[in-house]
């Protein structure tokens, strides 16, 4: 049963059926034979690679496909999901399979509505990075995964999205994609939760972070409105058929220090070094939002109220942040331009 049921309505987050089974499936436009070991490429063009690009666990790249002269969608079959998960790639010019050249890597994550194609699809990230010499990863984050692997009332296994991001993606795309070891992280929504507590909980990881809209105290207490476990529960309602929501990280108050171990708040001091960068708007109606609703957008106004908490709890730390308040909503056009703004502090420390 949901605490406060309605707060943010069936449009707030829509769900993702999962997949998988033995033999051929069709899944986004892949055709996948899931058992084989050896990669199918359907990509028009250009040639499958001799070899599938594989993480130490087995994950590995199980197809792909070119949807353009920059944009290469891949498959990956993982032992810690349950399911064939997409990744979206961004190719920097001049990229060839097989180079020995590197780059340095831009993660962009999606939040709890999206998926694999959410950047490119709202936003002009691919003509923003035509021309830099940097690899852009967009990968599927799950519609409840929350950037984490999940509790699992302490028993663990999957889903463990954060393995997957970042062991077995990070190995394949250096084993495959050109990717180096200099990485920045952003994220919109529940992927700016994701982008700060990546960065957070891998040291070193990341030279860069940038959150936009996201919620960055997940422990915050709102006893009469919405909260971020409000949050994970209508994620995990929608997006996980038969997942209970405290399988994420627990109950946030029996299991405290969980919640603890994965909020960016709990974790600031760990950021120490990593240029950050914070922006969300203050719910009300803004610049992009052609036909204002006389009612604010809780969501957005949530996100504000994380965000300068966490950006104060830095500023006691003297840890150094950017941040970009606004008037606004919890919408793409927004995030957009907080990209385009945060660009050039997330690639200044890439080499």
């Amino acid at each position: 049963m949901m605490r406060r049921h309605g707060w943010v309505g069936a449009g707030l987050i829509t769900g993702a059926a999962l997949a998988g089974c033995a033999g051929l499936a069709v899944t986004s436009g892949y055709l996948l034979r899931l058992p084989s070991t050896l990669p199918l490429s359907i990509a028009p063009g250009g040639p499958a690679p001799t070899s599938a690009p594989a993480a130490d666990d087995g994950a590995t790249v199980v197809g792909e496909r070119r949807r353009g002269e920059r944009t290469l969608d891949l498959a990956v079959r993982s032992p810690v999901l349950s399911h064939v998960v997409h990744v979206r790639l961004l190719l920097p010019p001049g990229w060839r399979r097989g180079s020995t050249r590197t780059y340095p890597v831009l993660w962009l994550l999606h939040g709890m509505r999206g998926d694999h194609t959410s950047w490119t699809g709202h936003t002009d990230v691919d003509l923003l990075t035509a021309d830099l010499d940097v690899l852009v990863v967009m990968p599927d984050g799950g519609s409840c995964g929350l950037y984490t692997d999940w509790w699992n009332r302490g028993a663990g296994g999957p889903p463990c999205w954060e393995t997957f991001h970042l062991t077995e993606l990070r190995q394949i795309l250096e084993r495959g994609y050109g990717a180096g070891t200099s990485r920045a992280v952003a994220g919109a929504g529940a992927g700016g939760l994701g982008a700060l507590a990546y960065a957070a909980r891998h040291r070193g990881l990341f030279r860069a972070a940038a959150s936009f809209s996201g919620p960055l105290h997940t422990l915050h207490n709102e006893p009469h409105g919405l909260d971020v476990s409000d949050l994970v529960e209508l994620a995990v309602a929608v997006g996980s058929r038969g997942a209970d929501w405290a399988d994420v990280w627990g109950d946030p108050r029996e299991q405290r220090i969980v919640w603890r171990q994965h909020n960016p708040y709990d974790l600031a001091d760990r950021l120490s070094g990593v240029r950050l960068h914070v922006a969300s708007g203050d719910g009300s109606p803004g610049p992009f939002d052609p036909r204002p609703s006389r009612a604010p957008d809780v969501l957005e106004r949530l996100s504000r109220t994380l965000s300068g908490e966490f950006a104060g709890k830095l500023r006691k730390l003297g840890i150094p942040v950017s941040t970009h308040f606004y008037r606004g909503t919890h919408s793409w056009p927004y995030w957009q331009r907080e990209l385009r703004a945060a660009l050039p502090l997330l690639l200044a420390d890439l080499s």
